[in-house]
């Protein structure tokens, strides 16, 4: 996560930014709502980063005129060009961690973190279980 935000960063990107633009850019997310859901940022922080977004001349916000409890989000010009730098140093990041890496690991890899991240979403509710005695630190 850090190495991809650091290659963001050299084409004056974050993670953040590149995740409401990728949002943004899909076109299905338009209601400040609809992409905190999307994106994973809650809150006063989606606001902090849409402010700046909106400082930095990325995105448009406007009130829905059919319900004006709906902030819209719209991507600007300079948001699509700043979206199109951050594609492409994704796609490069990307193709860096797939080196060496045949079709059939990479396929296998996406399986397993799948998998993974299923365990996550099923164990949500459950509380965490206590780690079996060998797992624990030993007691001084």
């Amino acid at each position: 996560n850090r190495a991809f935000q650091d290659e963001l960063a050299r084409v004056d990107g974050s993670l953040p930014y590149w995740l409401v633009l990728i949002a943004l850019k899909s076109g299905r997310h338009a209601s400040q709502r609809e992409l905190a859901d999307a994106v994973g940022i809650r809150g006063a922080t989606l606001t902090r980063h849409l402010d700046s977004m909106q400082t930095d001349g990325l995105v448009s916000r406007s009130v829905d005129p059919d319900n004006r409890r709906i902030q819209r989000v719209e991507l600007t010009e300079a948001g699509a060009a700043a979206f199109r730098r951050m594609r492409r140093v994704a796609m490069a990041f990307d193709q860096r961690l797939r080196t060496g890496l045949s079709s059939q690991q990479i396929e296998d890899l996406c399986a397993l973190l799948d998998h993974v991240h299923a365990n996550i979403d099923d164990g949500q509710d459950e509380p965490m279980p206590h780690p079996p005695p060998q797992w624990r630190d030993p007691v001084p």
